[in-house]
């Protein structure tokens, strides 16, 4: 599919949306914002929303919608001119009222889903390694004690040698962890739905294995599914009930897709841990027992991009709009027309 960029002298006419404004800065720093505006003309104003005559002029003349978080959700009539989003974030659509629409008129989309997937790979891999270890489990009985804990009893069953992980979800995310565990001695197994079972070829070194197996062998299961009407509340009573007694939960996935209650169950043994960048409400409840469970780790989303991982994400937008601009079609597309009402 071609992104049909304008054939003539003159640069795409672009416009910003994000909230707040100031995101663009930390998504694109000097060097970076110099390449977007040598590949489009590009709007001064950052809009934020759809309902003022400013805004509403703005889209009436974009070309290419460059949009990220807090962006407003476009509707089509006002975008007449638009060929192309390029979204800083893992969904255009979600800035955009009708999807599908605008696919039918001939508009492509591209989102910046890879570039995110870096940082929360990154965050998962580090959690894994410290969770095999039990370093947060020492850290607190460190803290208390206020001497060397007794190694015999704390640290017994740590470490990452021989060590199985198991990942839910083979997606974008989910891959990247599985590379990025491959230099270590684990054993990696792998759920998705998708993947038959046995070795992955896309995946060097890792099996594919029903839901049940990849629970019933992880000493730390890591979840990285979408969250959909099939996956919601997937990791429920019974998948938790088969992690070994010590295993660990990571989820930096969805709140969503684990059952609530059924976790917290759980958890409220000490039979096993959990890392949570995610939880289904976000943040919990001020008095929602995970904040004072000792086997939790919260986070408070910060697994996916942040601070000058940002700059990961304006770069893979400022290559697509360049791509754009010179029509070629996007390196990483998104369907919009899959996205009908």
């Amino acid at each position: 599919m071609s992104t049909h960029a304008p054939h003539h002298a003159e640069r795409p006419r672009a416009v910003l949306a994000l909230d707040p404004p100031s995101l663009a800065d930390g998504l694109f720093p000097p060097d970076v914002r110099s390449r977007l505006d040598d590949a489009v003309e590009l709007d001064p104003h950052v809009v934020t929303e759809v309902a003022s005559p400013g805004a509403r002029r703005r889209l009436a003349d974009a070309e290419v919608l460059v949009a990220g978080w807090g962006a407003p959700r476009v509707p089509t009539e006002l975008v007449p001119r638009l060929r192309a989003v390029v979204y800083a974030g893992g969904v255009a659509a979600t800035c955009l009222a009708d999807p599908a629409g605008l696919a039918a008129r001939g508009v492509t989309a591209s989102n910046a889903r890879a570039a995110n997937a870096v940082p929360v790979a990154e965050y998962t891999l580090a959690m894994i390694l410290l969770a095999n270890k039990r370093v947060h489990a020492a850290e607190r009985t460190y803290r208390e004690r206020r001497r060397t804990p007794d190694a015999d009893r704390l640290l017994a069953r740590t470490g990452n040698f021989r060590r199985t992980v198991g990942i839910v979800g083979a997606s974008q995310v989910g891959r990247r962890v599985a590379e990025l565990l491959r230099p270590f001695d684990l054993d990696v197994l792998v759920h998705s739905p998708e993947l038959p079972p046995g070795p992955v070829p896309s995946m060097p070194g890792v099996r594919s294995a029903a839901l049940e197996e990849v629970a019933a062998r992880s000493d730390v299961l890591t979840l990285h599914q979408p969250l959909t009407p099939e996956t919601a509340g997937m990791i429920d009573a019974r998948v938790l009930g088969l992690l070994p007694d010590g295993a660990t939960l990571i989820n930096t996935a969805r709140g969503g897709v684990v059952d609530g209650a059924a976790l917290l169950g759980e958890l409220r043994t000490g039979r096993i841990d959990a890392v949570l960048d995610v939880t289904d409400p976000e943040p919990p409840a001020p008095d929602d027992e995970l904040w004072s469970l000792p086997n939790v780790v919260l986070t408070p989303h910060v697994a996916g991009s942040t601070g000058t991982e940002l700059g990961r994400i304006g770069e893979s937008v400022v290559a697509e709009v360049e791509r754009f601009a010179r029509g070629l079609e996007f390196a990483h597309p998104e369907e919009l027309a899959r996205w009908a009402r």
